[in-house]
């Protein structure tokens, strides 16, 4: 009887569980954590995982998660808004204009061809005309999924490979509007040229409210708001939503408004923290949500029993693979690009994710495709997310590289020496007293070096009232910190004039103070927020960063500056180079009488004739710096950048490294970054170097007006 009670308690306690939604949610939680991390390590795509994980979770596998579930589908229904806004909001606008015209040129080729062969193919499958001509604009967009990819190569600059990233505006636009104008028809009953006329001209009056004013708004709200990130993003939210309900209103569906929305608050969101932490909200927790949803409406018996749908879907593959080879067949012809740049443009299009899972979900829910048109559109995603980096990878490392611009280059060379080195003035900030003096003394081997000065500088934080006893504290424990700094300067030999500041953060404080000084760097300690609550809400070297306008260097020193002898400065984008790390670089081991090494990692399958060139390339680069001992040179064919790195670090002592922030795919899941990995694995000393996100005319290391913050 005993054993009989414990069996029926356990069939209520799993009962109460199944009907429980926070046990799904958990289960949920914990499938978002682990599959992309397990995905990442198989060098696949994130999205792909999480769709599986959804194939296996639903009625097709272990029948765990159902689609009806209210709570399930808001989510998957705020991460299909939140996956649209990001596509638009990630749209490269700036890319755009750099070659309007011929990206124009190439977006029509891309879509109009791929939109007429995939409505033949609904056509031929008996489709009607509606279904057919939304299957044909499902294909129609791309997604920038080897974006990555052509940035470690370095050829992101190359012209063709800009009007393939600035097309995508044209692509995306044209693809949502034929959605909106699909489900509209099959809605108005009955539906005629009046209504369509009507539809069009609403559809018009929304884009313009949205575009232009939410574009105003934005950038007006984000001048007013100053350094407030939070009301940043809750604007930036409602944002979204409020758009996806005005084209509710309007009778087409909310995801048009969410792209529109993206696009809106493009330029006023920037690349700035605001979007980070909007990207971040989305990718680790609605977005994933969503793919899994998808995963759940997937019928793998449909592909076994049902011959037709084979059919269809390799009818649909072959159509897109063969429609976007012909646009950029066209592309080449018209703008006479190369054979690689030609097969690089047509490898770049052919990934269909974000605008295309999103409009085929839509146009399943709406009954106007049904269920394996679903799942063929599903599996083209799975091909051509895997084919297309894969391909990419493979023709663009012999993509030819186009001329580095002048402006990139430093105008060392055309200033006096005695001019640049005498204006030089260096602010060190002592707020951590545990990285105080090698901070301090790297601040004197510069400040040596450049013959300049050195200001020792505190923040001591206030709140309203200046005479609260928390801020006479804080003066007191500043003023000891100055005095500390500011003898351990003078003992260097180094001149020094202290500094204190009231302000009501540190980040602002620096920033605030290092403009005023008229700085040129700033250098930080090592933050020790890396966790979940920084990424959420930033911390001090986020916001310096974000906020600065010079370059900022974020230190991690484990022993004294005076004992570096040998640094490397890995240069990994020799499209648009930056060599103020080098610079950097150069000017400590001036100091130290030490040498410096310039390293770039390229892809094993890089030819001999290829890396020739990359190691010219960086010897014409580091020759128009004009340095008394010009770096040593090194060039690794390695297939893993990070781990050539590490292993060419071991025998260093300082590793100084371009600050690059992690770009996101427009289907808003994280890239993993080098600079990131490097920074957890490296044991030597490192100096990461992050540039200004609106930089001046000149260098900024080398302008003889500007100084130095070392923090």
């Amino acid at each position: 009887m005993e054993r009989i009670s414990e069996v029926l308690a356990l069939e209520q306690t799993a009962q109460v569980l199944g009907k429980e939604p926070i046990v799904p949610f958990a289960i949920l939680l914990v499938v978002i954590l682990v599959v992309p991390i397990l995905f990442e390590r198989l060098r696949l795509p994130v999205f792909v995982g999480l769709i599986f994980s959804g194939v296996v979770l639903g009625p097709s596998g272990w029948n765990l998660f159902h689609t009806e579930s209210p709570i399930f589908s808001l989510l998957s229904d705020i991460g299909l808004i939140y996956l649209v806004f990001v596509a638009g909001l990630e749209v490269d606008i700036e890319r755009f204009r750099q070659r309007k015209k011929r990206s124009l040129g190439f977006g029509l080729f891309s879509f109009s061809i791929p939109i007429v062969t995939g409505t033949l193919a609904g056509r031929i499958f008996g489709f009607g005309w509606n279904t057919s001509i939304l299957i044909g604009s499902l294909s129609a967009s791309y997604t920038l999924l080897a974006y990555p990819i052509l940035n470690r190569l370095g050829v992101v600059n190359n012209e063709a490979v800009t009007i393939t990233i600035g097309a995508t505006i044209f692509t995306d636009i044209g693809a949502f509007l034929v959605l909106a104008v699909c489900v509209a028809a099959t809605q108005i009953v009955p539906f005629s040229l009046v209504k369509l006329i009507i539809l069009l001209t609403s559809l018009t009056i929304y884009s313009i409210i949205i575009l232009v004013g939410f574009e105003w708004a934005g950038k007006e709200f984000f001048r007013r708001s100053g350094d407030d990130e939070g009301n940043k993003f809750l604007f930036v939210l409602l944002a979204v939503f409020l758009a996806a309900v005005g084209a509710q209103f309007i009778g087409i569906e909310k995801i048009v408004g969410a792209f529109l929305a993206g696009l809106a608050v493009n330029e006023a969101v920037g690349e700035g923290p605001v979007k980070e932490k909007v990207v971040f909200v989305g990718s680790v927790l609605f977005i994933p949500i969503f793919f899994v949803d998808l995963g759940l409406l997937i019928d793998l018996s449909a592909f076994v029993q049902n011959i037709g749908l084979l059919k269809l879907t390799f009818f649909i593959v072959i159509g897109l693979i063969t429609s976007k080879f012909i646009a950029a067949l066209l592309a080449k012809l018209v703008y006479r690009y190369n054979w690689q740049e030609m097969l690089t443009m047509w490898s770049l299009s052919l990934p269909q994710v974000s605008t295309t899972l999103a409009a085929t979900l839509v146009g399943y829910r709406t009954g106007l495709l049904p269920l394996e048109v679903l799942n063929s559109i599903i599996m083209l995603m799975l091909l051509t997310s895997t084919l297309g980096p894969l391909l990419t990878s493979q023709i663009a490392v012999t993509l030819p590289s186009s001329p580095v611009p002048e402006s990139a280059s430093p105008t060392l060379p055309e200033q006096k020496p005695e001019e640049t080195h005498n204006a030089f003035t260096i602010v060190v900030s002592v707020q951590n007293p545990q990285t105080q003096q090698y901070l301090v003394e790297m601040a004197a081997l510069l400040a040596l070096q450049s013959n300049g000065k050195i200001v020792p500088l505190v923040i001591a934080t206030a709140g309203i009232h200046m005479d609260a006893p928390q801020l006479e504290a804080s003066v007191q424990k500043s003023e000891r910190l100055l005095a500390k700094a500011t003898t351990q300067s003078r003992g260097l030999g180094v001149q020094a004039e202290p500094l204190l500041r009231i302000d009501d953060a540190f980040a602002s404080g620096i920033s605030r103070a290092a403009r005023e000084q008229k700085a040129s760097l700033i250098v930080m300690g090592w933050g020790k927020r890396t966790g979940l609550r920084a990424r959420l809400f930033g911390n001090v070297i986020d916001s310096v960063l974000w906020a600065s306008h010079c370059p900022v260097a974020v230190t991690r020193l484990v022993d004294s500056p005076k004992k570096i002898q040998r640094i490397l400065v890995p240069v990994e984008n020799l499209m648009t180079p930056s060599l103020q790390p080098v610079q950097l670089a150069q000017m400590l081991a001036e100091a130290n009488q030490a040498q410096v090494t310039v390293l770039n990692v390229c892809d094993r399958r890089t030819s001999s004739s290829k890396i020739a060139s990359k190691r010219s390339q960086l010897f014409l680069l580091m020759s128009k710096l004009g340095l008394p001992n010009p770096p040593e040179i090194q060039i690794i064919a390695h297939e893993n950048v990070a781990q050539a790195i590490l292993q060419a670090a071991r025998l260093y002592d300082l590793v100084v490294l371009p600050f690059t922030r992690n770009r996101t795919s427009p289907g808003g899941l994280a890239i993993s970054d080098v600079t990131t990995q490097l920074a957890r694995q490296l044991t030597c000393s490192i100096v990461m170097l992050g540039e200004p996100q609106r930089t001046l005319t000149g260098t900024p290391l080398t302008r003889a007006s500007n100084t130095t913050a070392v923090v």
